[in-house]
């Protein structure tokens, strides 16, 4: 056997979808003129990251860092976003979803409405603002039936929104990037990647997390089905009764609509294990707000939502 054929036959599937999404960045790089990585400090961008340095060190990405914030996110997550960003000494952008709603582009029903929804407002804003003509970001397919719909390389309009019924071809991994002014590009390069796929990459990279993906103890109470965190943001309501209980995240968002779930998993291999038995879905058990009409995820990616 040639020594070819030896190195094809001995990859690993997490080496060919890293290979895969290296190239998907590598494309980015050289058909846009002003790409954005987004990085919330969750573990689909952290991986993100990675790519990215194996793609481009050593030298420095050819594109900032962005986040948008609800201004109800997770302060572990926070703090690991900043960390990580000055670890790699690469430019973060952080634009707010409580800006908006200073400017009055944003307006919530009630004080307690979940923020998720409204980020598509202030990313089509900052896209304006830095004139972005692609967004990279860490969405899979397997997270929600939306996300199944949508190419790699996801054409938005002027208006920032999404038609399910309008997706360029994408034969022989070759993407199509060309936009107009005021068009832009969605790039997912992880989007043929798995929940286990991302937690067997970060187990084999020895990535570091925020704290919260890990089981611990937090005050919770039960709500719409699920486990919502007791916090400032999210305080119990009369008659709910508050539990200490040993939850873990398995994605993380907006305080307000992200729940926790119970377990044990205090390291990357209980988690791949006790991903491999769950029947429930990562987004189905922890996002409260996709589990309404109003916010379902493909009427949002309509509106502009990444």
């Amino acid at each position: 056997m040639s020594t070819a054929t030896l190195s094809k036959a001995t990859l690993s599937h997490l080496d060919w979808l890293e290979s895969e999404a290296i190239h998907i960045m590598r494309e980015v790089a050289g058909q846009c003129s002003n790409p954005v990585l987004l990085f919330s400090g969750g573990k689909d961008s952290i991986c993100m990251l990675r790519v990215a340095e194996k793609a481009f060190r050593p030298g420095r990405f050819p594109f900032p860092l962005m986040h948008v914030d609800t201004g109800h996110n997770y302060r572990e997550v926070i703090d690991f976003r900043d960390r990580r960003a000055a670890e790699l000494g690469e430019r973060l952008i952080v634009r707010s979803v409580e800006d908006s709603m200073a400017r009055g582009t944003v307006v919530l029903k009630s004080d307690d409405e979940p923020r998720n929804k409204h980020q598509s407002v202030t990313l089509l804003e900052a896209i304006e603002e830095f004139g972005f003509d692609a967004c990279i970001g860490g969405a899979r397919r397997d997270e929600e039936k939306a996300r199944a719909k949508e190419r790699i390389f996801s054409f938005r309009d002027e208006f920032g929104q999404w038609d399910p019924k309008n997706q360029r071809p994408e034969l022989w991994d070759l993407y199509n990037a060309r936009s107009f002014k005021g068009e832009n590009i969605r790039v997912f390069p992880i989007s043929n990647w798995t929940e286990i796929d991302v937690w067997q990459y970060i187990e084999r990279e020895k990535l570091a997390l925020p704290s919260i993906y890990f089981a611990h103890q937090r005050a919770i109470v039960r709500r719409h089905g699920g486990i919502l965190p007791v916090t400032e943001v999210t305080p119990p309501r009369a008659g709910e009764a508050v539990e200490t209980l040993t939850v873990r995240f398995r994605t993380v968002g907006d305080i307000t609509c992200t729940a926790p779930v119970e377990s044990d998993a205090d390291s990357v291999a209980a988690i791949i294990a006790e991903t491999a038995t769950t029947t429930i879905t990562e987004r189905g058990a922890t996002r409260l707000d996709d589990q309404t009409s109003e916010a379902s995820m493909e009427q949002r990616k309509k509106e502009g939502y990444f």
